[in-house]
């Protein structure tokens, strides 16, 4: 299957069923909504059904996620990174970020953008990204920067 990774039990892939994109739904709102207390539902926008959707498996179990969209044609924005708490540190966000990035370059984007948390500075950084300005605060308590990246 394209874009299918495996690495000592871990697979990178898209979700395949119903069941695996409500899974992946779930642990998108569990890890970047609920500490802060904010409802279901905010962990989806209008562009789910024209992105590009990434989960790490562990076993059966969503250890990490993010999504690729096209915001221009030749740009594409990657949002909901996260990777479960257990799982970081070991190189399993920058398999999803790849395998994001891979898609990107497979329909012709020559830049990447995101959104990066404060505290995702540093990762992102590591990839090649560099910020180009303080974008938003979320939650009245998260400071986002705007990065990007040619590729």
């Amino acid at each position: 299957m394209p874009g299918k990774v495996i690495l000592d039990h871990i697979t990178i892939r898209s979700p395949e069923t119903s069941q695996e994109y409500f899974d992946y739904y779930s642990f998108r709102w569990q890890m970047l909504r609920q500490p802060w207390g904010v409802e279901k539902g905010s962990e989806q926008d209008e562009l789910e059904d024209d992105a590009f959707h990434r989960i790490a498996l562990h076993h059966d179990d969503i250890i990490a996620c993010g999504r690729l969209h096209f915001s221009e044609p030749a740009t594409a924005q990657i949002r909901y990174m996260a990777v479960s708490e257990d799982f970081q540190q070991q190189g399993i966000g920058k398999l999803i970020l790849l395998s994001l990035e891979d898609i990107a370059k497979k329909n012709q984007a020559n830049k990447l953008i995101l959104n990066a948390r404060e505290s995702a500075i540093g990762f992102y950084e590591k990839q090649g990204y560099k910020i180009i300005t303080e974008t938003h605060t979320l939650f009245n308590t998260i400071k986002h920067f705007k990065m990007e990246r040619c590729i």
